[in-house]
């Protein structure tokens, strides 16, 4: 599994355009959404986020994704579950320090998040994990968020 989260994390600027794609063709699948209702599309949509994220990124699927933030490693692989950055216990190869055969998920956050365009996305704080969305779709929260974003923050035209 290390070996295809490398390769992920190696890709990352290639992934980021990839997901931006994917997010506006899920953003078409909108009305649906609304239609069918999200709790009912809860279930399989997070079958299928596992599948894919599961296999790409060794997703721990926290319900609240930061992969376009730290270059295409999921932080939720850090053996503290460390959000923000190393623990500081890295060790001289750039290993963990709990896992010591296993490279640090935030060495391989920064070498990703440098093969980005946005390579300061890496520094945006992220807040704690919201452990009730464990097992969730981060998709359909985004999908969420934006829809009730757009029907309730006014336009300003800026």
């Amino acid at each position: 599994m290390q070996a295809v989260r490398r390769w992920s994390v190696r890709r990352a600027r290639f992934l980021d355009g990839l997901y931006d794609r994917f997010e506006w063709a899920i953003r078409l699948l909108r009305p649906i959404a609304d239609l069918v209702g999200y709790q009912r599309l809860e279930a399989p949509v997070a079958r299928i986020e596992h599948g894919i994220k599961g296999f790409m990124f060794d997703c721990q699927m926290c319900g609240h994704c930061v992969l376009g933030e730290t270059g295409m490693a999921c932080p939720m692989n850090c053996p503290k579950n460390l959000r923000n950055g190393p623990c500081g216990g890295v060790r001289s190869d750039g290993n963990c320090e709990v896992e010591p055969d296993m490279r640090c998920v935030w060495v391989e956050a920064w070498e990703g998040s440098q093969r980005m365009v946005d390579r300061e996305r890496i520094m945006i704080l992220q807040p704690p994990v919201d452990h009730r969305l464990r097992g969730t779709s981060s998709w359909l929260r985004v999908l969420k968020e934006r829809l009730w974003r757009r029907r309730h923050v006014p336009d300003t035209g800026a």
